[in-house]
């Protein structure tokens, strides 16, 4: 979302905005398979079994497509129009096309020399094509499936994209669901959604989804209004907000605060004493750079990323969050100069970490966010009903669970409760389709489930009980109530006599 308007904020965005530049975060795409970088010089990276540089992206617009050459260099692929395709010979049928291997004439050491003396892939396919002996008897349609197989095998075609929810978000699902419990991309469009994100709003967030929701979050908003978000343990795992890019304005609105104080700051018991009597940590760290977040999550989680993930996306995601946890600002310890001075500088990051978590109860103690959201890994019921507190009247709130028993469970606790209307529990289905001329059909593959929400707004709660004589009041109104049809019924046996 791009910010605009008199009001302080965020620049508006330049033309320059849409070139790469040296330290952007960037996503890598590749059909279907997505990859975020961050670009930096004379960094080796690896995508699906192919390396290279990215020295050369540098300057130009986000939506380029390259081709890697020789040496891992990354050149800009031209535009070439399709050569009279549409009057190649076609056969009618392939009932008479057999499988037995010999179709093709190239062999692969022929097919590895041709790689060896530099010739691109889109030769390489060329190649196949005229020595393939059944090419020509495929129908229209078997051509062209088995042309972009090969061009997927031969050609390293790589398109540079700015980062968006939903493409992090394809990219997560795709590559490690576990670390974002299994939240689908259209149902975190409905969370972002259900939950009126907007800028200028107050929100609160609570999230162990690696950052992503309160990336989405802070994409939404613009830089504009404040979101308060919630951890548990040492400090808040940003790993999937870092690879957005935001700008360092957008921070200024973001803020943190460790679960285990909520309940002081509802019992207006919190004091800043109690922040310096916690140990302290490097938190602040983790919030530039993203590394022990990622250590964090990958220990906590690794059953799940490991048997989810396949075993040939390990290397491309640790390589990923090699490029994305490195930060220009960040220096190690022997980097710093002496030991006196890091200590300095480590106690100057605890202090404004502190300050930050002292606004943040702040805002909290005044009880008027505009909206919460909740995806996280715990129990959703003992997180719903006590951070609804913090909700002003006529707000929504949305809750995300990978299973919909715990779910049920809050439904029912807050019926109990009170102080919500419209509550709803939802899934949503997905289906992707193939749109191609005279072969549009839904695709074979789907997904099984993308997660629970469980949807609703706050509204006033009755203060009966601490005012006994609006009870009073009320309840002889109630009884005067029920005496009048009484006197009506009377009245109704009268005509008959």
């Amino acid at each position: 979302m791009e910010a605009s308007g008199e009001q302080p904020g965020p620049p508006p965005a330049h033309p320059g905005d849409h070139c790469i530049r040296d330290g952007d975060f960037v996503v890598l795409k590749r059909e279907e398979v997505f990859k975020a970088v961050q670009i930096q010089r004379r960094k080796k990276v690896t995508f699906e079994k192919q390396w290279f540089y990215l020295d050369n992206i540098i300057g130009h617009s986000y939506g380029t497509t390259f081709e890697v050459t020789s040496g891992g260099s990354l050149q800009p692929k031209k535009k070439k129009e399709e050569p009279t395709s549409e009057t190649k010979e076609a056969g009618t049928d392939n009932r008479n096309i057999i499988d037995d291997g010999k179709s093709q004439k190239l062999t692969q050491d022929d097919i590895k020399a041709l790689k060896d003396k530099g010739i691109k892939g889109e030769e390489i396919v060329q190649q196949l094509i005229e020595n393939s002996t059944t090419f020509r008897d495929k129908t229209e349609f078997a051509q062209d499936k088995y042309i972009k197989k090969k061009k997927k095998k031969y050609e390293a075609i790589i398109t540079v994209v700015k980062p968006s929810t939903r493409i992090l978000s394809i990219m997560y699902y795709a590559r490690e669901p576990g670390k974002i419990n299994h939240m689908r991309y259209d149902t975190l469009a409905q969370m972002l959604t259900l939950g009126n994100i907007r800028a200028g709003n107050k929100m609160i967030v609570m999230e162990t989804c690696a950052g992503l929701v309160l990336g989405a979050m802070m994409e939404r908003m613009g830089g504009f209004g404040s979101i308060i978000q919630l951890y548990s343990g040492g400090g808040p795992v940003r790993a999937a907000t870092t690879c957005f890019g935001f700008p360092k304005s957008f921070l200024s609105g973001l803020y943190e605060f460790p679960l285990n104080k909520v309940d002081s700051v509802l019992s207006g018991t919190f004091s800043a004493e109690a922040l310096s009597s916690e140990p302290k940590d490097s938190a602040s760290t983790e919030e530039n750079n993203g590394t022990l977040e990622e250590k964090q999550t990958s220990e906590q989680e690794n059953g799940d990323s490991m048997s989810e993930a396949p075993e040939s996306n390990h290397p491309e995601e640790q390589e990923t969050i090699e490029n994305v946890s490195q930060d220009p600002d960040y220096k190690k310890p022997k980097e710093r100069g002496s030991k006196k001075d890091y200590i300095q500088e480590k106690q100057k990051r605890q202090e404004e970490q502190r300050k930050r978590h002292l606004e943040a109860a702040a805002l909290l103690s005044e009880r008027n966010a505009d909206g919460l959201i909740i995806a996280s890994r715990f129990h959703p019921t003992p997180l719903l009903l006590s951070l609804l507190d913090f909700v002003a009247p006529s707000r929504p709130f949305v809750a995300y669970c990978q299973y919909k028993e715990p779910l049920l469970e809050c439904y029912t606790k807050l019926r109990e409760r009170g102080g919500v209307i419209n509550l709803r529990l939802s899934e949503t289905w997905l289906r992707n389709y193939q749109v191609l001329p005279d072969r549009s059909h839904p695709k074979l593959l789907m997904s099984g489930g993308g997660g629970y929400l469980l949807s609703g707004f706050t509204v006033a709660m009755d203060n009966l009980k601490t005012e006994p004589n609006l009870k009073s009041n009320i309840s002889t109104l109630e009884l005067q109530k029920t005496e009048e049809p009484a006197a009506k019924k009377r009245k109704c046996p009268e005509p008959d006599c």
